[in-house]
């Protein structure tokens, strides 16, 4: 096949297109590690910048905003200007960002330099997912390809303490962007040679009034979600909430009068990708609530560095591989619906498990326990993904992405706000009533915020009193935990009885609809060789 082409439809992959998974695999690796790499670095760059408090929480969450916020955006103009060439610059973009924010000089440039990393990175994540549609036309093949790509997501979010600690053991804290730097040149080198090319040939000009309405509705969403896991629920985030909403409405009322909307609200006429994304959004707010409270319980109840603390999650992210693996296996074999829902039983006795940890059962248990909800998770968002990405138009598959992981993005913010607003009403309403005598004014404000808030207030008392405060704190805080463990049970396990429902009817029609497209719906560019057909 020449060099920049799409494989014909209906074709198996070879070679050229595993190696060229392989490729696509590098900037999806780094820009989950991109999330993670910089929390052990905070500290350390804290030290060298200045930064205020309130700069430090933005360092760490403008890269996860900008990444929300324009993925609707670039996927569909991925669509529009080819997805291998979005793809390319995007990843020119993020090595040179990666470079200016290692040797920021102020705390000022370095929030910059990470906003610009999370606006590239939302180049890179609808991009490679597309290009994986373009590439494996075999349904089987697909959904082994996105798992391989779910799976190196997973890898990326999980080693980033990791490499980010073994960097600072040896350099300074800039060291943890400059990986990129190689990465992306890597990607560069190899992108012409191995990956196909491919634009919608009736791609209309980039409306610019719904880039704006798209970033206004989705980045007060996720600010107001993500500042409501921290510090509860005010009336002007709440505001703010109501705002993007309307926003958002406005955004849709745009995009149905408009011929070449950013995001094509027709798709969701596809029961299979409409369904898929709701369940989706579901499955990972489960997750993000869990995610959050298990590191909390590792560090604040069990006593563990942060290091170790992410050395002992390491084993639910090998499940979460695993079970993105395993899981195009088994749907082999078994109904897609089926797949998932025994997936999501397998998770709800995860989360069931997590009920019963405390603080003498060990970590033993707990890990136990988040192997089987990730491990359980996982063929969730791996078929669901492949799912939509399938049930799109193959002209309409970056935008199709981008709203896949634009859903994922959703709900583990939502998760956090809302799951873990249960855990923390539940550790406030008990806490309230167990303080200690001798534990006044802003120890107790502290203690009755959060489980963090009362380990701290405990280093400021005496002995006999921080250690009734702790053990106070630590009871609240496990029958919280123990209360979002079960709600997330029930979420999933009725998650499992839709899915069974509503989702094989709408994989049936997304095989309908697809095999009815249209014969000149996508056309592929380099080479000199025409159209896909879907």
């Amino acid at each position: 096949m020449p060099s920049g082409t799409e494989s014909p439809a209906g074709t198996r992959a070879g070679a050229r297109e595993w190696v060229g998974l392989a490729v696509l695999a590098l900037p999806t690796i780094l820009l989950a590690l991109d999330f993670t790499v910089l929390h052990l670095a905070l500290p350390h760059l804290a030290a060298e910048l200045g930064p205020s408090s309130t700069q430090q929480l933005w360092i760490l969450d403008i890269y996860g905003f900008m990444i929300a916020g324009f993925l609707v955006t670039m996927g569909t103009l991925g669509d529009r200007i080819g997805r291998r060439k979005l793809l390319m610059i995007g990843a020119a973009c993020f090595g040179a960002a990666s470079v200016l924010a290692a040797y920021a000089p102020s705390a000022e440039v370095l929030l910059i330099t990470r906003a610009l990393l999370g606006a590239a990175g939302a180049t890179l994540m609808p991009s490679t997912l597309a290009l994986i549609n373009n590439m494996f036309h075999d349904p089987k093949q697909r959904g082994l390809a996105v798992a391989v790509w779910l799976s190196c997501f997973s890898a990326g979010g999980a080693i980033g303490p990791l490499i980010g600690g073994a960097l600072l053991e040896w350099f300074w804290w800039g060291s943890v962007f400059l990986m990129g730097v190689p990465v992306m040149l890597v990607l560069l080198v190899a992108a012409p040679l191995l990956l196909p090319e491919y634009r919608s040939p009736d791609a209309g000009r980039l409306d610019l009034a719904s880039v704006a309405l798209s970033l206004a509705a989705i980045l007060p969403v996720i600010y107001a979600v993500k500042e409501a896991a921290k510090d509860g629920w005010s009336l002007p985030l709440v505001a703010v909430l109501v705002a993007g909403g309307v926003l958002g409405w406005v955004f849709v009322r745009r995009q149905r009068a408009l011929a070449d909307p950013l995001m094509d609200m027709e798709l969701f006429r596809f029961r299979a990708f409409s369904v898929g994304l709701g369940t989706l959004l579901l499955g990972t707010l489960t997750l993000g609530a869990f995610v959050l409270l298990f590191a909390q319980y590792l560090q604040v109840v069990q006593g563990l560095s942060p290091l170790h603390a992410g050395l002992w999650m390491a084993p639910y992210a090998v499940a979460n591989i695993a079970g993105a693996m395993v899981a195009p296996l088994v749907a082999a074999r078994l109904p897609t619906d089926r797949t998932i829902a025994l997936g999501l039983i397998v998770a709800a006795a995860g989360f069931a498990l997590f009920t019963q940890v405390g603080a003498d059962s060990g970590v033993a248990l707990g890990v136990v326990a988040s192997t089987l909800i990730t491990f359980g998770l996982s063929p969730l968002m791996v078929l669901v993904i492949d799912l939509v990405i399938a049930s799109a138009p193959k002209e309409r598959s970056g935008s199709a992405s981008s709203m896949s992981e634009t859903c994922s993005e959703l709900g583990m913010a939502m998760g956090v706000a809302t799951l873990g607003a249960v855990g923390t009403a539940v550790y406030r309403s008990i806490i309230a009533g167990s303080l200690p005598e001798g534990v006044t004014g802003e120890e107790a404000a502290a203690a009755r915020d959060s489980l963090p808030g009362a380990a701290a207030a405990a280093e400021d008392l005496p002995s006999e009193v921080a250690a009734e405060l702790t053990a106070a704190a630590e009871d609240a805080f496990l029958t919280g935990l123990s209360a979002v463990g079960w709600a997330s049970a029930a979420t999933v396990l009725v998650l499992a009885l839709l899915t069974v429902l509503f989702l094989r009817s709408g994989a049936a029609e997304a095989g309908e609809d697809r095999g009815s497209a249209a014969p000149d719906s996508g056309t592929a560019h380099g080479g000199g060789v025409g159209g896909d057909r879907t």
